[in-house]
């Protein structure tokens, strides 16, 4: 008994002890055969799904083309470029253009306004599709809800040269439709495209009666991922439909709503240029005049393309700051961000 236990005792002891050298080795050199797996699987996913990752490639061309090639120009606002001397031949001036960019009285003022309209877009324009989501999520007739959906997207579809024309022809003074009701009214007739308390407010409705339809689109999908459960669950504890909607919808789409706040602060420094290129005249020069006009005149028609480049880089440079610092606070409320 003692034999046959001896040798039993022996191998118990000696058997944990004897793979110790090779398991160390196994660890030491499983480094290489992960990273080899890896790449197996990468060429293997890239192999299986080829023709998805081959529709990436015109949209990843375009990104490099139109998106990050032009950055290389953005060392014209380091220079005092000249056409005929191209962009190496040109004079390095380092911040010469920032310095006059920042002692210009003008570009104050370009600032100001830029960041006006996009607070006041972002107070009233922003919320208006929102609430044009809820309102719409409960229309229960399907037909009668398409119709809406349809005639709400249409602005959306025409340019602003177009739209524009229709915007300038309702606020007519004399034949302008609107003043045309103010009239019937008793009231006197307003010119609200040549008055500049009156242009900031016509700038912000024609651009909600433009996007906010277009911009339903998310926000319905986001409420249709909804489940409806807790729907019932709020009509069991007998919650009306503002309590439903305070409860259940607005926060089903919090996290849609943080990502769009998050995108629509980046563009803080930002005017589109179409819009405010048809409504604008000299009379409201002083409130029309945004940084993506400034640039226009400066740039194109006076060719002081140095300093346009400068206030370009500026306009990017906070405009990350603002989307990384929205982003974190986002984040640190619990929400979602883009990273």
């Amino acid at each position: 008994m003692r034999q046959t236990g001896q040798p039993a005792g022996s191998a118990g002891s000696a058997q944990p002890a004897a793979p110790a050298g090779p398991a160390r080795q196994t660890g030491r050199a499983s480094g290489q055969p992960v990273m080899r797996g890896r790449r197996t699987s990468f060429w293997k996913e890239l192999s299986r799904n080829r023709f998805l990752y081959g529709m990436l490639v015109p949209v990843a061309a375009y990104l490099l083309l139109f998106k990050y090639g032009p950055m290389f120009g953005e060392i014209i606002a380091f220079k005092d470029y000249r056409l005929a001397d191209g962009i190496w031949g040109s004079e390095w001036v380092g911040v010469d253009n920032f310095v006059k960019l920042f002692s210009g009285a003008d570009f104050y003022a370009v600032l100001r306004n830029t960041l006006l309209l996009n607070a006041y877009h972002l107070v009233f324009a922003f919320p208006a599709p929102i609430l044009l989501a809820l309102l719409l999520n409960e229309v229960r007739a399907e037909w009668y809800k398409r119709t809406l959906q349809n005639l709400l997207y249409i602005p959306h579809f025409i340019s602003w040269v177009a739209l524009g024309s229709i915007v300038i022809a309702l606020l007519s003074p004399s034949t302008g439709f609107v003043n045309y009701v103010l009239k019937l009214l008793g009231l006197e007739p307003v010119y609200f495209l040549a008055d500049t308390l009156w242009w900031p407010i016509s700038f912000i409705a024609s651009g909600i009666w433009k996007e906010a339809g277009f911009g339903t689109i998310l926000y319905l999908a986001a409420m249709a991922s909804i489940d409806p459960t807790l729907y019932e669950a709020a009509k069991i504890d007998g919650a009306r439909k503002a309590r439903q909607i305070w409860h259940v919808t607005l926060p089903g789409i919090r996290s849609t709503i943080a990502i769009l706040l998050i995108l629509q602060v980046g563009k803080m420094m930002d005017v589109g240029f179409e819009q405010v290129f048809v409504l604008r005249n000299n009379a409201v020069s002083s409130v029309s005049e945004v940084i993506s006009t400034y640039v226009y005149t400066r740039g194109i028609i006076n060719l002081q393309y140095s300093y346009t480049t400068a206030l370009g880089l500026f306009q990017s440079v906070i405009a990350l700051i603002l989307v990384v610092a929205v982003n974190r606070i986002i984040k640190a409320m619990g929400e979602r961000g883009l990273w």
